[in-house]
């Protein structure tokens, strides 16, 4: 028996979470970049217990393993009320130097195509804006890409901020390693 409102937890499902993945890579275009397997899902997303039944007293959510330098990120999953996975919103904590706390970082909001238009995706937005409440943290940010006008408009709909003045960097592959030998 379906539930008649969409349900979210923190991800269990490693291989619905892999699919949903692929599916925003290939969104975005960029499905030849996707390098996750589901064992490096496993080794890199702290997890919420299968078998867990206790929420937790500030978000409601279940208690989920600590995060760590190997396990940095979380996962909410969020199932449409036929029980399918429908979307995912995958994170990690940052910190906010000038306002000395911390926050959450949105690496990848996704709903699947065929589920938009429902407020799946407000509702993780919903679910992390808590999350960082009750922590009392400092904010919730992410990126978008800049052709991606669907998202930008309703991002700025619930109250998010395009920061222009900021730009975007970043170092990886084969600029990763020469920069850690750089001084050696």
């Amino acid at each position: 028996m379906s539930s008649p409102n969409p349900t979210v937890r923190h991800a269990t499902h490693v291989p619905a979470i892999l699919s949903l993945i692929r599916e925003l890579a290939d969104y975005e275009h960029e499905l030849h970049s996707v390098e996750a397997t589901e064992a490096q899902l496993l080794s890199t997303i702290a997890f919420a217990s299968p078998s867990e039944t206790s929420p937790s007293p500030t978000t409601g959510l279940p208690q989920t393993e600590p995060t760590s330098p190997t396990k940095p990120a979380r996962c909410l999953i969020l199932f449409a009320p036929s029980g399918e996975p429908a979307g995912i919103a995958l994170y990690f904590y940052n910190y906010s130097t000038w306002r000395a706390r911390a926050g959450i970082y949105l690496e990848d909001l996704y709903v699947k195509q065929s589920e938009r238009k429902r407020g799946y995706g407000k509702r993780l937005l919903v679910e992390l804006a808590k999350e960082v409440v009750a922590m009392e943290g400092g904010r919730l940010e992410w990126a978008v890409l800049k052709w991606n006008e669907p998202s930008i408009q309703f991002y700025e709909s619930i109250g998010a901020k395009m920061m222009s003045e900021w730009v975007g960097m970043r170092v990886d592959g084969e600029g990763l390693t020469k920069l850690a030998a750089l001084l050696d």
